[in-house]
């Protein structure tokens, strides 16, 4: 151990370097500032087309006609709103869940933000303790470095006084301090941790695949959008203001307007409702993510139990065990030693605070991978305590006593004297058993309801933790979890015998940080989604490594920092609340993706219908095809079809399983729907449709007959896309037929929408068709279910 001890930089000094800019200025959470968020919702692809069309129909004279320019300003608004919120709720929470380093300086040694590091302080590192810059040690007490986030080497790094150390980087064990040599902008990972912190709304699953939907929907517009801007100005020869209307009105309704957006918001609706839960979101696809997840590796410690513990019982074991008060003493030293002391060896020192003054002239850590630590002092001897089925025999009587007493779900330590120093290459060496130190954890209150969620959700669990396995495994046993229980020491090494056995097993104890990591892998391997829960420096590999890190917010500042999830209030039973929010957005969006595409294709369809009769006119002589509709009429169609349903659809609750497939499922559903809303729309068209001769009145007739075939199939198609029914969800399809009902009925709205519905024999035929739509719309989903093997279910 070096005694280089530093005293830290004056107050002054502190700041003389922030004056100068040599501190740690990496923001904690990268987040888009508010006029980054403004201009990402405003200067959108999608409005930029929206605007150009609106400022042609406004050239036209028609300012009705430009209603839908309104899309543009609640897109936006409503965008900026929803990502702001979302924003504030973040960084609340980031600050809170951040790591703050230790600092050494002379007015004191104090806890700051990471961002408060200037270049030169001398930082405190202990187990499980992360390297927010890089640096060099002054002090180091048999400190090991875990680099594995950065180079991927997973073997910790003995560290010495004047070895450099990462950012990025973790203590796995021992202690040491080092002065930061490198802070901002210039240290290893603070690029890289920046990136990876940005609060972002693009990088999904679902979104990938809604952005494959806009490129399928980018190549249908190209060529109908060509064809339809050259029929309608070229053949129907009805002067340019009607021809601009009716393109605009073929175009306007081919743009998925709301699909991204409704997704966004449903994204940061989500990070809101869990920051309200106290959970910290690090990474948006957490949310969907989580969801997904078919196995969840719980350790045991500070996830199923709580972190606290209390000494129950000190039983005395061997037959040369000392006076009592040696065990005392021996306990109190071994817990007063350790300057970073894991939970055990700070209940220990709660419960013998009065340590004899025994010098210690070497110590060993504890780490994960040997299960024990222990000191050697001077006219003391060496004393040792961890796992007693590591450093006893198996067949002795302190070994079967040790697992007797875990047998109850009880924690148990071995504490013994050994033959060889503890700084010794051979340590621990022969031990001989002194006493079993019997530690009793609290299961926490909410596990069991959690881990019963999970059953009932077909979400397998897997308890892996480094304690004694008949241990975790009674308490696995007490929260109704009865399968198999296995010792690490006896796992497969083989990635594929690996699998084989987790499907076997569901408890598994003494296993190693790497082994943990290993399990993960093999579960991956075998197609599952894994998430990983823990709280301690031996979980961050699996963490990392996991589809799905979710971290305690008491726990070990490196694994906090590599997990998606951090549940600032320490409560397992927050998770089925993460679950509930992913199921939400992503059946939620898979609804709302429906409506939106249904849209897309019967526009697109109807455009293609109408531009090859147009083509057919210029061929065969035959009257001419106006497009069916006005802007303000695919405008008011798109209201109560679409928007606010989509809207209320988006935000509603949804407790349905996560399916795989978003795209295939979307595109199966919405296809055929829009083929079947757009053919019965045209068909009603062609019947009311009275040629070239067309008085404006009859015109008009036409159109209103048309819109309501639409607007009817188009409401069934919701219908359709909102079961299973609740109430609420029956009464927003009524009251979105019912709105259409008024629209039509009420002679201001007929004024001011340029409907006609007078014509009894046209509305009449086209509120035949529109049945026959709904019908055709009925038996689709009906089909689909039978084809990909869905039950389909009209209530919930």
């Amino acid at each position: 151990m070096t005694a280089s001890l530093s005293a830290g930089l004056s107050d002054a000094e502190v700041a003389q370097r922030v004056a100068d800019g040599k501190s740690n200025d990496i923001p904690a959470r990268a987040t888009r500032s508010v006029p980054e968020i403004i201009r990402a919702n405003v200067f959108t692809r999608i409005n930029a087309i929206l605007s150009v069309l609106l400022v042609i129909v406004l050239a036209t004279g028609s300012v009705i006609n430009g209603m839908f320019g309104l899309l543009i300003v609640a897109n936006s608004i409503v965008g900026m709103v929803q990502e702001i919120r979302a924003k504030q709720t973040l960084d609340k929470l980031a600050i809170v869940g951040q790591s703050k380093p230790v600092v050494r300086r002379q007015s004191g040694i104090r806890e700051v933000l990471a961002n408060e590091v200037v270049l030169d302080d001398i930082i405190e590192l202990g187990p499980g303790d992360q390297v927010v810059v890089d640096g060099d040690l002054v002090e180091a007490a048999n400190l090991e470095v875990d680099e594995s986030l950065l180079t991927g080497e997973a073997d910790p790094i003995g560290k010495n006084a004047g070895d450099s150390v990462m950012s990025g980087s973790f203590v796995v064990a021992g202690i040491g301090a080092y002065r930061a040599t490198k802070v901002g902008r210039e240290a290893y990972a603070a690029r890289l941790a920046e990136e990876a912190s940005k609060f972002t709304l693009v990088k999904s699953e679902l979104r990938i695949g809604i952005n494959k939907i806009l490129q399928f929907i980018t190549y249908l517009l190209v060529p109908a959008g060509l064809l339809t801007i050259y029929s309608q100005l070229f053949t129907t020869h009805a002067g340019w203001r009607e021809s601009v209307l009716r393109m605009v009105g073929a175009l306007v309704p081919m743009v998925p307007e709301g699909l991204v957006l409704m997704t966004s918001i449903a994204f940061a609706v989500g990070v809101i409702r869990l920051g309200q839960r106290q959970c910290l979101v690090q990474e948006l696809p957490a949310i969907e993510g989580l969801a997904r997840v078919d196995v969840v590796c719980a350790d045991k410690t500070g996830t199923l139990t709580e972190s606290g513990m209390r000494v129950s019982e000190v039983v005395e074991v061997g037959d040369s065990s000392p006076h009592r008060d040696d065990i005392t003493d021996a306990l109190a030293s071994l817990a007063v030693a350790d300057a970073r002391p894991n939970a055990s060896m700070q209940a220990i020192g709660s419960a013998y605070n009065r340590p004899p003054g025994w010098v210690a002239t070497a110590m060993a850590p504890f780490k994960s991978a040997t299960k024990w630590s222990g000191a050697s002092y001077r006219d003391h001897g060496n004393w040792v305590i961890g796992a007693p089925d590591v450093l006893a025999d198996p067949t002795s009587a302190a070994a079967e006593r040790a697992e007797q007493i875990g047998a109850r779900g009880l924690r148990v330590l071995l504490l013994g004297s050994s033959d060889v120093s503890v700084e010794h290459p051979d340590a621990p060496g022969r031990v001989t058993p002194i006493a079993l130190v019997v530690l009793e954890q609290k299961v926490r209150p909410d596990a069991r309801k959690t881990l019963e969620y999970f059953a009932a959700q077909q979400v397998s669990i897997k308890v892996i933790s480094g304690d004694n396995a008949v241990s975790v495994g009674a308490i696995a046993d007490k929260l109704g979890l009865h399968g198999a229980t296995m010792d690490a020491r006896r796992l497969p090494t083989e990635p594929a015998e690996l699998a084989d056995t987790l499907d076997q097993y569901t408890t598994f104890g003494r296993v190693r940080p790497d082994q943990k990591r290993a399990i993960v892998h093999a579960l991956q391997a075998h197609g599952h989604t894994v998430a990983m829960t823990g709280d301690g420096v031996n979980d961050v590999l699996a963490l990392k490594d996991a589809d799905i890190g979710v971290a305690m917010g008491s726990g070990s500042p490196a694994s906090r920092a590599v997990a998606q999830i951090v549940l600032l209030d320490n409560k397992f039973a927050t998770l089925p609340y993460v679950v509930g929010e992913g199921r939400r957005v992503i059946g939620n969006i898979e609804r709302v993706a429906n409506l939106f595409l249904t849209k897309t294709v019967y526009s697109v369809l109807l455009a293609l219908l109408v531009g090859i009769a147009g083509l057919g006119s210029k061929l065969f002589g035959a009257d001419p095809l106006l497009y069916p509709f006005q802007p303000i009429h695919v405008t008011i169609a798109a209201w109560f079809t679409i928007g606010i349903p989509a809207f209320i659809l988006s935000l509603a609750p949804n407790n349905e399983r996560a399916h795989p497939g978003f795209v295939r499922r979307v595109m199966t559903s919405a296809l055929p729907f829009g083929l079947v809303v757009g053919i019965a729309t045209f068909v009603s068209y062609l019947a009311a449709y009275q040629g070239r001769a067309a008085s404006p009145e009859q015109q008009t007739q036409a159109s209103t007959g048309a819109l309501i075939t639409l607007l009817m199939t188009a409401i069934w198609v919701l219908a359709v896309v909102a079961r299973p029914y609740q109430w609420w969800r029956l009464a927003l399809v009524s009251a979105s037929g019912l709105a259409y009902a008024v629209i039509l009925s009420l002679p201001l709205a007929q004024e001011k929408f340029l409907l006609d519905p007078s014509n009894v024999v046209i509305t009449s035929t086209a509120m035949g068709i529109g049945v026959l739509g709904a019908a055709a719309v009925e038996a689709v989903w009906w089909i689909q279910g039978f084809v990909l093997g869905e039950r389909r279910q009209l209530w919930q």
